[in-house]
């Protein structure tokens, strides 16, 4: 971080669609926006007392005039990124709101769904029965005008009535090979845990490479691409809890929640809407989605934040109560959450604040909890959050 911050106030604009709140303190730009910079176990920064000009020491004229060019090349960027967050922002916001009308009142696990579609990854509802998990998945994939499949997962359910067959062909003398409902853009996984754990690994490959080999023949299935498997987790009777590996693939895991009491009330009222997903028509296609992932990689993510996720990371692999820390896959799933997190807020660069709102449902399915631990009935989620408390976050430097 540079020797001197300045504190910036809800007036403040980085540039015509990027506000930012009281708590971000915001450092000068570093001289080349990929060096990283260094982490301050403190979590502050000096402040330069208002009014007072900020000095540069030890630098010749050359090098101050370097710094400038970088100064107003990463600026410019920024700027030029604004009206394609601005766009990327108002489609989040009418996806969120389609979806919005089908489940009532819970806003945050909408966010982490269509984060996870923009993102390129899978989802896993898990909640009790009766709170909306399919319907939650069905609104989704209404508002998205891209082909649906539903697959309801039993125990006798095959793995090849999942990826699809290779059949022989009378008519034409050759084989060929039938999709099957894992090819469609949304996939609707419901109640996984049910199936055997033979049909649940079938999922594997298509969720991590976004293709299906069968007989030796890889099949791509349709982009844009999302799995969205729900699973009750107090009926675990006749059922087969997901690997790890497999749990691995999931880029979120959330659940969704019982509504308020208002919330029920007014459910009530619209007793004659039987299928609310049904009600929800298209506001977004393939393409949308598509070019919205594109906006989504011109977000900055400083090096500082990069460190503070692999921290986060590393803790969960050092925690005396976690048995199985999180993988890499982890620590990635983090950074490009937290990208799409950053452009539905309207800003072209991650805070520290998308990071810890994130690190929960992107974390907490990762880790194995140690027997102690599972004994004295500690959560995932209660360890991310200690662990959020005992990292310390950065300042951000952009």
């Amino acid at each position: 971080m540079s020797e001197h911050s300045e504190q910036i106030t809800d007036e403040t604009r980085l540039s015509d669609a990027t506000r930012i709140s009281d708590s971000t303190r915001i450092s000068r730009l570093p001289h080349n926006p990929s060096d990283a910079a260094p982490h301050n176990p403190s979590g502050t920064a000096p402040r330069t007392p208002s009014g007072t000009p900020e000095t540069i020491s030890g630098k010749t004229e050359d090098t101050m005039a370097q710094t400038s060019v970088v100064e107003e090349a990463t600026t410019s960027m920024l700027e030029q990124s604004t009206p394609q967050i601005a766009a990327f922002q108002n489609s989040y916001d009418r996806l969120v709101h389609s979806i919005g009308t089908v489940v009532v009142g819970k806003t945050m696990p909408i966010r982490l769904c269509v984060t996870a579609l923009l993102a390129g990854g899978h989802v896993l509802l898990e909640d009790n029965p009766g709170t909306g998990k399919t319907q939650l998945a069905r609104g989704l994939a209404n508002s998205i005008s891209a082909s649906f499949k539903r697959i309801q997962f039993t125990p006798d359910l095959l793995p090849s009535d999942v990826v699809g067959i290779t059949y022989y062909d009378q008519k034409h003398g050759e084989f060929e090979f039938r999709n099957g409902p894992v090819f469609a853009s949304i996939v609707l996984a419901d109640e996984i845990n049910r199936a055997s754990p033979k049909t649940q690994s079938a999922l594997l490959e298509v969720m991590e490479e976004q293709n299906v080999t069968v007989d030796g023949v890889s099949h791509q299935v349709p982009q844009p691409f999302m799995v969205i498997a729900t699973q009750n987790p107090i009926e675990q009777l006749g059922t087969y809890a997901l690997p790890e590996a497999q749990m691995d693939r999931f880029l979120i895991k959330t659940s969704i929640g019982y509504p308020g009491h208002d919330v029920s009330v007014d459910l009530l009222r619209q007793i004659d809407v039987v299928d609310r997903a049904r009600t929800v028509s298209p506001v977004l296609t393939g393409d949308d989605v598509l070019r919205m992932r594109e906006t989504a990689t011109s977000v900055y993510i400083d090096d500082s934040i990069r460190e503070y996720i692999v921290r986060l990371v590393e803790a969960t692999r050092h925690n005396e109560r976690i048995a199985v820390g999180s993988s890499m896959r982890g620590a990635l799933a983090l950074a490009r959450c937290a990208r799409i997190w950053a452009a539905a807020d309207g800003r072209a660069y991650v805070i520290p604040d998308d990071i810890t709102e994130l690190a929960i449902p992107v974390l907490a399915h990762r880790i194995v909890l140690a027997p102690e631990a599972s004994f004295d009935g500690t959560s995932a989620e209660r360890l991310i959050t200690q662990i959020l408390n005992d990292v310390p976050t950065p300042t951000l430097s952009t």
